[in-house]
Formats: structure tokens, sequence, C-alpha cells
């Protein structure tokens, strides 16, 4: 994205108003009727909110953005800056992937470079300032946001029916066909009558065949 130009003219107060927008609900619109009611009442104050937009803070219409609600919370709000500052200063953080440490007169003329002249010595160094002091209330340690790539989900496709069909599979070679045998147990009782076991053979042969 195109290198923030957007600056403060002082940054003594710029700790205290980052502050006061934690702390105060978040408006509609940021406009410079809030500010005023956040007590940041020069003329020099309205500067902030073309910081906030090119911070990605506001949208263009001045109303809070995603980055903007994600800064109240306290225990990411270093983060969020620090992601912010490197997105608004994407060019001087392409030239040097650690631009937040560098000094104020090396971005003094990295931002000469990047502008092509065409900016004043003071609007520079108003910028260079400007850079240095959100890179300081930033924090820089702890991770940096993922941004997460859509991945395309393939459609699973239908596993084919099998027609049904009433045919056996076919054996191969080596199979053997399946044969069953019964083994039939018969418990003779004692007699010395021998129409007995004729009758009990009699009618198991009756009953098996």
């Amino acid at each position: 994205m195109p290198l923030m130009t957007a600056y403060l003219v002082t940054t003594k107060n710029a700790q205290a108003f980052f502050y006061a927008i934690q702390t105060a609900k978040a408006p509609d619109r940021f406009t410079t009727k809030f500010l005023k009611d956040l007590d940041f009442t020069s003329s020099n104050d309205r500067l902030y909110i073309g910081v906030l937009k090119g911070l990605g803070f506001l949208d263009d219409n001045g109303t809070p953005t995603e980055r903007y609600f994600a800064y109240l919370d306290h225990s990411q709000s270093g983060r969020v800056l620090a992601d912010a500052v490197q997105d608004a200063y994407d060019e001087l953080f392409s030239l040097n992937k650690n631009a937040q440490k560098m000094s104020a007169d090396e971005v003094k003329g990295k931002f000469k470079s990047l502008t092509q002249g065409q900016k004043s010595e003071n609007v520079i160094g108003w910028m260079a300032n400007t850079f240095k002091t959100l890179s300081e209330l930033a924090d820089w340690s702890a991770p940096a946001a993922v941004k997460k790539k859509a991945v395309p989900v393939e459609e699973s496709k239908p596993i084919p029916e099998r027609a049904p069909t009433d045919t056996p599979p076919a054996l191969d070679g080596n199979a053997r066909e399946l044969e069953l045998h019964y083994n039939i147990q018969l418990i003779l009782p004692e007699s010395r009558d021998q129409a007995v076991y004729d009758a009990l053979f009699a009618s198991l042969r009756r009953h098996l065949m």
C-alpha cells in the first residue's frame, strides 16, 4: 500500500491520545467533536484523525474499523498498533524489515527518497517524528498476526454403487468350494430289548432322509 503521508506536528500528547481512545467508548464516527470530548481541543489535534485513517483505524468516512476495535483490547493493543504501522509504512519496511529501529535521520532520508523529493524539510521531519513515535508506542516483541489464506475444499465424489446381481462371485483357481459336514450323535438307552434299538434307528432314518 502507498506510504502514509499523514503526520502530527507535535507528538508530545500521542501516548495520552492513544490511551484516551482505548478507555473511551468507540464512536459511530470519529469527528472533531469526539476529539473535543476526549479533551483534545487544539487545532493540531485534528491531525490525529488523518493519522488514524492512515493506520487503518478509521475508514474514509471516519467510521471505526475492526482494527480500531481490536486496539481497545489492552492485552493486544501494542501488537495491533505494530501491525498498523507496518501496513501504513509498508514501503519503508520493504527497504528495511526492522525500520522501527532506524534513527530519525535515517527515516528522514528514506522518506525523502520515497516521496521523490515532493515534501518540504518540515513535512519530512514531521512524518519521521510521527513514525518514530508510533513505533515506540507499538509492541514489536509480540508475534505478528497471521493472515490466513482460504484453502479450497475439494468436493467429495460419490462412490458408484455396484449393480445388484444374483450371480455369486466366481471362485479363482486356488479357491475351494464350500462343503458342509454334519456330525450327529445318538445316545442309546441301556436296554436288552432289540426292538427298542430298531425303533430308534428307524425314527432317525425317517427324519434325516
